[in-house]
C-alpha cells in the first residue's frame, strides 16, 4: 500500500466545498448539524440508480461524504418498485442492517458509526448508494476497523474482497468507467484520489491502492470472430444504451451467430421501452418476449421486423420470461411483487394473461421449466429460497437457498436444479428427486484476505445453465469478472475463463457442425463472449476457451428503429440464442430451424 500522511479534512457547520483535483471532482462534505443530510434520488437512468443531487463525488453518480450524524434520504421517481438495503456498514454500525422492503416511495434513516455503508436495491442489485460517514477527529476518510456484510460475513476493510466490492461500486456507477470495446482506447477507471483510514488506523491513498491491487489503463483485447460459425441468431439485451425518443434506457440486439455482425436494435420508442432486461421466444422462434425490469409490462416483438405486437402489463419489476416446452405458454416472473402469487401465466405467443400462480414466495427472478414441462423452479430474491411449482398438483415445495437466490439451470434430464447464491457466492444443488441439496462454494479458491486464488472462482453469480447435453453449468460472475464451469457428474469446479466487469448473462445455442456455444454478457461492457466449453468434443471442460467475442455496438448495416445516443451497446444482461436447443424445446422446433442441426443436436439426451 501506498501510505501518505494529509491533515484531515475539517468539517464545519455549513456544508463545505473541497477541491481535490480534477481526478476526485467535486466532493460535498456536510456539517455535523442536527439538519445536515444527503439525498438520493431513486431513478431508472444507467450509473445514476442511486443518484446522489448533489453530484458526482470522486467520479462515482452515487457516493456521498458525511460526518456521524447525517440524515440519509431515499427519494423515488423510478416507474417501479425498489428496495434500499444495506450490502455492507461498518461492524456494528447503530441501525444496521436496514432494509425497506420493496416500496415505490421515499424513506431516510440516520448515520452515525463511522466508515463505509454501501446500499443496493434487492430487486436491482447493480444499484448502489455509497455513504462515507467521517469523523472530523482522525485522520483519512473512516472506511472503518471492518465491515459486515448482509449476509453477516465480516472483513477487514484492507481486504482484497472489500476492494474488489469498492471497486465494483466505483465501476458501476460511473459510466465513463465501463470497458468500450469499440474505442479502442485503454480502459481506465477513475477513482477518489483522497487519503482513507482503513484497518489498523493505516491511513492509505484510496485510488493508489486500488491501482496496485487490480492495475488501470488495460488494453483491451480486441473483439474476435470465432472460427467455427454458430447458428442462427444471438438476442442480448443491452439494457443501458440510449436511443433517440424516449428517456429510458435500454434495446434488443441481434446478432448474426454466421457472420457475427450486428445485425439489429430494438429500442421500440413508441412505447418508451424501459430497460429491457431478459428474453424469451415462442416455438416458432417467430417472436421475442421481452420483460421491462424498471417497468410493469410485457413486451412482445416480432424477431424479423422488430415491430410491436404485444404490451402487457402484467406487474411491478417483470424480470426474466420463459415458455412451457409442452404447451408453449409464457412464464414471466414478477421480481417486484410482494405477494405468492408473483408469477404470471400467459397464453401461447403472449396473446393474455391467463393465471397468476402461486408459488409460496414473492419477489422470484430468474427461472426455468423441466424439458418436461412438469415443473416450474423459481429463485426467490428476498426471502433466500427457492419455490418448486408442480404445474399437475398446483402445489409447491420450499427450499433454503443461500443469500440472496437470483437464478436457476436444471439438468435436461429433470433430476437436479442450481440455484446461483448471489450474496454468498455459492450454488445450491437441488436434487429434484428427494429435494435433498447440497452447496457448491465458487469462493473455495479464493483468500478473500490477500487475494491469493489457487483454482477457479466467481465471485457473485448470476445466471448458471446447464449445457443441453447437461455435462457442463456456466455460471457468469459479477464481481470477479469470471466464468467458471461445473461438471455436472461432480458438481466440482473444473475451469475458469475472464469476463468483464458485471458479467451477468448466459445461454446456450448451437455450434455449426456440432456442439454449443455459451453466450456470455456483462452490465459494464459493451461485449458479448462466445464461450466454447468443450472444444476437442471430449466430454471434459478443462480446455474450455473463449472461441471470440463481439462489440454489440450498431454499424452502418445495422437496422435500427431509434438513432443510438449514448451508452453504445451497453448493459449486456438477458441473452437469448435462436433456436432454443435445450432439450425439451429443441424437439418441437420448426423443421426449417431443425434441419441445420445435428443429430445429436436435436436430441441432446440419446
Amino acid at each position: 500500500m501506498h501510505v501518505v500522511r494529509r491533515r484531515k479534512l475539517q468539517v464545519g457547520m455549513a456544508t463545505a466545498l473541497l477541491a481535490l483535483g480534477a481526478v476526485l471532482g467535486t466532493l460535498l462534505v456536510f456539517g455535523s448539524s442536527s439538519q445536515a443530510r444527503v439525498e438520493f434520488e431513486i431513478t431508472d437512468d444507467p450509473g445514476r440508480w442511486f443518484a446522489n443531487v448533489a453530484g458526482p463525488v470522486g467520479g462515482s453518480n452515487s457516493l456521498a461524504v458525511v460526518t456521524p450524524g447525517t440524515r440519509v434520504d431515499f427519494s423515488h421517481r423510478s416507474r417501479t418498485v425498489h428496495t434500499v438495503t444495506s450490502l455492507l456498514f461498518p461492524t456494528g454500525a447503530e441501525g444496521m442492517p436496514f432494509e425497506t422492503g420493496a416500496m415505490k416511495g421515499s424513506v431516510s434513516l440516520n448515520l452515525r458509526t463511522p466508515g463505509l455503508y454501501v446500499f443496493l436495491c434487492q430487486i436491482h442489485p447493480f444499484m448502489f448508494a455509497g455513504v462515507i460517514v467521517d469523523d472530523p477527529a482522525t485522520e483519512g476518510l473512516d472506511l472503518g476497523e471492518t465491515i459486515t456484510l448482509i449476509n453477516g460475513a465480516t472483513i477487514p476493510t484492507s481486504s482484497d474482497l472489500a476492494t474488489r466490492l469498492v471497486r465494483s461500486f466505483f465501476i458501476a456507477t460511473n459510466p465513463g468507467n465501463w470497458q468500450d470495446y469499440a474505442s479502442g482506447a485503454p480502459w481506465h477507471v477513475t477513482y477518489a484520489d483522497v487519503p482513507v483510514r482503513i484497518t489498523g488506523g493505516l491511513v492509505a491513498n484510496f485510488r493508489a491502492v486500488l491501482n496496485e491491487r487490480y492495475g488501470n489503463d488495460l488494453t483491451l483485447e480486441p473483439t474476435r470472430k470465432p472460427v467455427a460459425p454458430g447458428i442462427g441468431e444471438v438476442w442480448v439485451d443491452t439494457q443501458f444504451e440510449l436511443t433517440s425518443g424516449k428517456e429510458k434506457p435500454g434495446t434488443a440486439t441481434a446478432v448474426d451467430a454466421v457472420t457475427w455482425l450486428v445485425t439489429r436494435k430494438v429500442a421500440l420508442p413508441d412505447i418508451k421501452m424501459n430497460n429491457p432486461h431478459n428474453m424469451w421466444t415462442d416455438r416458432d422462434q417467430e417472436l421475442i418476449f421481452q420483460t421491462q425490469w424498471f417497468d410493469h409490462r410485457l413486451t412482445v416483438f416480432d424477431r424479423r421486423s422488430g415491430r410491436l405486437v404485444e404490451n402487457i402489463s402484467v406487474g411491478e419489476s417483470p424480470a426474466h420470461v420463459i415458455t412451457r416446452p409442452n404447451t408453449d405458454q409464457v412464464y414471466v416472473t414478477i421480481n417486484g411483487a410482494d405477494r405468492n402469487e408473483s408469477v404470471v401465466e400467459l397464453a401461447p405467443r403472449g396473446t393474455g394473461v391467463e393465471r397468476r400462480l402461486d408459488i409460496g414466495a414473492p419477489h422470484p427472478h430468474g427461472p426455468w421449466i423441466t424439458s418436461d414441462g412438469s415443473k416450474l423452479i423459481t429463485p426467490n430474491t428476498l426471502s433466500d429460497t427457492a419455490s418448486i411449482f408442480n404445474f399437475a398438483t398446483g402445489k409447491t415445495d420450499i427450499l433454503r437457498t443461500g443469500s440472496h437466490p437470483i437464478a436457476v439451470g436444471i439438468m435436461p434430464d429433470g433430476s437436479k436444479a442450481y440455484v446461483a447464491n448471489f450474496v454468498d457466492s455459492t450454488l445450491t444443488v437441488v436434487d429434484l428427486h428427494t429435494l435433498s441439496t447440497k452447496t457448491i462454494n465458487l469462493l473455495a479458491n479464493y483468500d478473500p484476505i490477500n487475494g491469493a486464488i489457487t483454482g477457479p472462482v466467481g465471485g457473485l453469480p448470476i445466471q448458471t445453465p446447464v449445457s443441453p447435453d447437461g455435462k457442463f453449468v456456466v455460471v457468469a460472475n459479477t464481481l470477479t469478472a469470471t466464468i467458471t464451469i461445473i461438471d455436472t457428474a461432480m458438481d466440482s469446479l473444473v475451469a475458469m475463463l475472464p469476463a468483464d466487469p458485471g458479467a451477468h448473462g448466459i445461454n446456450f445455442g448451437a455450434k455449426q457442425g456440432g456442439g454449443y456455444y455459451a453466450y456470455v454478457t456483462n452490465k459494464f461492457s459493451n461485449r458479448l463472449i462466445i464461450v466454447d466449453p468443450d472444444p476437442n468434443g471430449d466430454g471434459s471442460a478443462t480446455d474450455a476457451a473463449i472461441a471470440g467475442s463481439v462489440a454489440l455496438v450498431a454499424t452502418s448495416g445495422t437496422s435500427a428503429d431509434a438513432a443510438i445516443a449514448g451508452n453504445a451497446g451497453m448493459g449486456g444482461q438477458g441473452v437469448l440464442p435462436i433456436p432454443v436447443v435445450y432439450n425439451g424445446w429443441v424437439q418441437r422446433l420448426p423443421a426449417s430451424w431443425a434441419d441445420q442441426l445435428t443429430p445429436a443436436q436435436r436430441n441432446p439426451l440419446p
